[in-house]
């Protein structure tokens, strides 16, 4: 129960205003109640309206996507773009290809990530963007003219110094190919204006694996720091099989864990001895097929259709790497009887609040999505900046600097969650470091009549 009057009553009125978004009301929440504690000591906040505008995008932009399938047929999809605010830089954010996109969606991602930007250090506002199209058995030609119609409003929207999209859940490389090819042609300029790219055309190494593998880093940082521990030995499990999932696989493994079960859309593998990792790459990224496959090729593994039954396995950590709201109470609850002391998030919102609640009462080390996911965006502000200097720089440079980015980003949220009297609440401590300095920099750049 959110006592600040300042931050009840403007939370009232994002659910007067956006009652119908429930995404976006949570995302709202949960960084309200978490930012309460530093409100009293700003009250130029108030003075100013930040919270007034923080929860209203600059920009929403809403368009119509439409193209021809393979059968010559016309299809008609909804595009969306929120530039949610540039105060400590150009928007950037993630392309989502997936039927369950909407505004509430768009609108929670990109408030989201705002204040994860602002945890990696980099000039970077928040923005989000994508479309209620699936990519799922589509061909290339489909996904291709889809990309080219979607980029071609785009394009009017963004720019290297305006706003910088990525990929997201259903946009990869090859999406992300399609999209800054017709970028170019329309716009007949070669800049970094998507970051993702292929390395032989302006990409950076390591953002394919930045997610997972700066998720593990955060991960790393905190059980050595909170628990004196480290992945040496534990036993992990992952929610989806996408990049995020894989590359926290690979960088879990390579720190001494064993991963023994992931899950995709089709349902969930486990294998007490350690799931083959190459075997799921090959799966996954190679033939773009599903987990049950991988228990077709594995007799030892065990293959169930109940994805929520990944979290009944015994572990130590689990990495939610899938989807937002995956994980609720009971399989929260489910984490804790089978043994699991840390859980951090590699998915946007992955966690409902039941479930959060549940973690932190059992004393589960728990590292919230702003902060523990922050790897990608992270790279993509490294891969920006190599665009502009127009260099490159090494697998061994980029990781480096990743991380000791998210080792900056623990620090901070450890350091807030100290100062708000709640020593390694990393939830409490992320959206408060996050937040003061957008916050900060809203004030100091005025209010615009």
């Amino acid at each position: 129960m959110i006592k600040n009057e300042y931050l009840a009553r403007v939370l009232e009125q994002v659910k007067q205003r956006d009652g119908d978004q429930p995404e976006f009301l949570q995302a709202v929440s949960e960084v309200f109640e978490s930012i309460e504690p530093v409100m009293a000591a700003h009250p130029e906040y108030e003075k100013n309206g930040v919270l007034e505008r923080m929860v209203e995008p600059e920009r929403l932009i809403k368009f119509r996507v439409s193209w021809v399938d393979d059968a010559g047929h016309v299809q008609v999809n909804r595009g969306y773009r929120v530039q949610f605010n540039s105060a400590i830089g150009p928007y950037k954010g993630g392309i989502r290809f997936h039927p369950t996109v909407n505004e509430s969606i768009i609108k929670f991602l990109g408030f989201e990530q705002t204040f994860k930007n602002s945890l990696t250090g980099l000039p970077m506002g928040g923005g989000k963007g994508g479309a209620d199209f699936n990519p799922a058995g589509r061909s290339d030609g489909e996904i291709m003219r889809f990309c080219q119609s979607f980029m071609t409003e785009l394009s009017k929207h963004i720019g290297q110094f305006t706003d910088v999209p990525a990929g997201d859940l259903g946009v990869g490389g090859r999406e992300i190919g399609y999209m800054f090819g017709q970028y170019k042609r329309l716009r007949n300029e070669f800049t970094g204006v998507l970051t993702g790219k292929g390395i032989g055309w302006g990409g950076s190494l390591v953002r394919t694996e930045a997610t997972g593998y700066g998720l593990c880093y955060f991960t790393q940082e905190a059980l050595k720091h909170l628990r004196n521990d480290s992945f040496e030995g534990k036993r992990v499990i992952v929610s989806g099989a996408g990049n995020v999932a894989i590359f926290a696989c690979e960088k879990a493994m390579e720190l001494g864990a064993t991963v023994v079960g992931i899950s995709d859309g089709s349902g969930y593998v486990s294998e007490p001895g350690g799931i083959d990792l190459d075997l799921v790459k090959k799966i996954k990224l190679t033939e773009r097929k599903k987990i049950r496959d991988y228990a077709q090729l594995r007799p030892g593994a065990k293959f169930d259709t109940d994805v929520k039954g990944l979290w009944t396995l015994p572990c130590d950590i689990a990495l939610p790497c899938a989807t937002q709201n995956e994980l609720d109470g009971d399989s929260a609850r489910a984490l804790v009887a089978n043994g699991c002391t840390a859980l951090f998030e590699g998915a946007n919102m992955p966690s409902t609040p039941e479930a959060i609640h549940v973690l932190q009462e059992a004393g589960v080390l728990y590292g919230p999505a702003k902060a523990s996911n922050a790897g990608g965006v992270a790279t993509s502000g490294l891969e920006m900046s190599q665009n502009s200097l127009r260099l490159s720089w090494s697998f061994e440079e980029v990781d480096e600097r990743l991380k000791n980015i998210m080792k900056e980003i623990y620090k901070n949220a450890y350091d807030a969650s100290v100062e708000c009297g709640v020593p390694g609440n990393l939830m409490v401590g992320a959206n408060v470091a996050g937040f003061l300095k957008v916050a900060d920099a809203m004030v100091a750049q005025g209010v615009a009549y």
